[in-house]
C-alpha cells in the first residue's frame, strides 16, 4: 500500500510540472504577441505605385586676372530635374515622366546672360497586356517637348568701341537673333500602338496610328519652322512681305517686318504618321549608369520629307554621396526646319535643313528621392 501510494504522489509531481511548464509557454507566447512590432503584425497592402525623384545642381565660375593666356570671366549655373511615378497592377501599367533642364552663363566678352540649356520634356504611357502577349503590351502614349525662355544666337555688334555699362549690353541684345521661345516651337504627339519590352531595361514603343501637332507660337518664327501659309496669303502678300523684310535697315523696322511676314503663316499644323520609341537604362553599378532614348516619327501627310529623329543620351557617374559627373547628347534631324548659317548664307538666304548636335559635360550637386518597392 505504502508503494501505490508513493507512485501516485510520483504521478501527481510530474502531472503538476508539466502543467506548470505548459502554462509558462502560453505566458511566454502571448508576451512575444504583445511585445511584436506593430507593422509585423499588420498585414502588408499591395503596393501599385513607385516614384522617384532626381535633382541636379551644376555650378562653375572662373574669374582672370592678369591672365597671359588670355580668356573670360564667366560664371554659369544649370538646374535639372527627372520626376518619374509609375503604377503597375497585373496586366496594366501607367508610366509618367517629367525632365526640366534649364541653365544660363555669363561671359565678360559678352555681357549679356546667355542660355546654355532648355528642355521641357513631358510623357505618360499607358499599357495593356493579355495573356497570350507575354512581352507585349497595347498602348498609348502621349508626350510633350517645348523650352521655358527665348533661344538666341549672339551676333557680334557691328561697332562697340568706346561702348560701356547699358548701352554696351544694348548693342549685343541688338545684334542676337531669335531662333525659340516658349511654345516655338513645340511638339505634342499621342501615339497608339504596341509596346515590346523583351528585358527590364529596354522598352521599344511602334505606333502607326500617331497625331500630333507642332505649334509655332512667336509669328517671326514661323517660316524657318516650314509651317504652312494661311489660306488667306497669297503670293503677292508673300512677294511684298519678304521684299519688306529685304529692304528693312534698322532692328525695328527687322522686327515688325519679320512679324508681318510670320503673321501669314499658320501658328500650328496637324500631324499624322507612325512612330518608333525605344527607351533603354542599363545601371551598370551602383555608381554609373546610361540611359538613351531614339524616336523616329514618319508624316504619312507629307511622306516627301525626310523623318524626324531625336536621339537623347546621358551617362552618369556617381563620384560621391552627392556629387555626380554627367555627359549628356541630344542629336535632332528634321528637314522641315530651316537652320541658317554665315559660311554659306549667300547659296542659302533662308537657310536650310542640318543635323543638329548638343553636348553636355557637368559634374555637381545630385540628391535622389525614390519610393521603396
Amino acid at each position: 500500500m505504502k508503494r501505490i501510494s508513493l507512485v501516485v504522489m510520483a504521478l501527481a509531481v510530474s502531472f503538476a510540472a508539466s502543467a506548470q511548464n505548459v502554462q509558462d509557454a502560453a505566458a511566454d507566447a502571448a508576451k512575444a504577441i504583445l511585445e511584436a512590432p506593430a507593422e509585423q503584425q499588420k498585414v502588408e497592402k499591395p503596393k501599385y505605385w513607385t516614384e522617384s525623384l532626381k535633382t541636379q545642381l551644376n555650378f562653375s565660375q572662373t574669374s582672370l586676372t592678369n591672365w597671359a593666356a588670355g580668356g573670360d570671366n564667366t560664371v554659369s549655373l544649370q538646374g535639372y530635374i527627372d520626376a518619374n511615378a509609375n503604377w503597375k497592377k497585373k496586366e496594366m501599367f501607367w508610366n509618367n515622366r517629367l525632365q526640366l533642364d534649364y541653365g544660363f552663363l555669363y561671359a565678360s566678352s559678352k555681357p549679356i546672360l546667355q542660355k546654355s540649356t532648355d528642355r521641357i520634356y513631358l510623357e505618360s504611357k499607358w499599357g495593356y497586356k493579355t495573356d497570350k502577349m507575354k512581352k507585349f503590351y497595347f498602348s498609348a502614349n502621349y508626350d510633350f517637348k517645348s523650352q521655358f525662355s527665348s533661344g538666341w544666337d549672339y551676333k557680334t555688334p557691328g561697332s562697340i568701341d568706346g561702348l560701356e555699362g547699358a548701352p554696351l549690353r544694348q548693342a549685343w541684345r541688338d545684334a542676337r537673333v531669335l531662333k525659340s521661345n516658349l511654345l516655338s516651337p513645340a511638339y505634342t504627339n499621342l501615339a497608339l500602338g504596341i509596346d515590346w519590352a523583351p528585358a527590364k531595361w529596354l522598352s521599344v514603343n511602334i505606333a502607326p496610328l500617331t497625331g500630333g501637332f507642332v505649334i509655332v507660337k512667336d509669328a517671326e518664327l514661323r517660316k524657318s519652322y516650314s509651317m504652312k501659309v494661311k489660306e488667306s496669303t497669297t503670293d503677292q502678300m508673300l512677294a511684298d512681305a519678304n521684299a519688306a523684310l529685304g529692304a528693312a535697315a534698322s532692328k525695328t523696322e527687322k522686327d515688325a517686318a519679320a512679324i508681318a511676314l510670320g503673321n501669314l503663316y499658320r501658328a500650328a499644323k496637324f500631324e499624322f504618321g507612325a512612330q518608333v520609341k525605344a527607351d533603354a537604362k542599363v545601371n551598370v553599378n551602383d555608381n554609373f549608369s546610361y540611359s538613351t532614348q531614339l524616336v523616329v516619327f514618319v508624316n504619312y501627310l507629307d511622306i516627301k520629307h525626310c523623318p524626324r529623329i531625336n536621339w537623347d543620351n546621358r551617362i552618369s557617374w556617381k563620384l560621391a554621396k552627392y556629387f555626380n559627373l554627367t555627359f549628356a547628347t541630344n542629336l535632332i534631324y528634321d528637314d522641315k526646319i530651316m537652320i541658317k548659317n554665315d559660311k554659306d548664307i549667300d547659296m542659302y538666304p533662308d537657310g536650310k535643313a542640318r543635323v543638329q548636335f548638343k553636348e553636355t559635360l557637368s559634374i555637381g550637386f545630385t540628391y535622389i528621392i525614390a519610393s521603396k518597392k
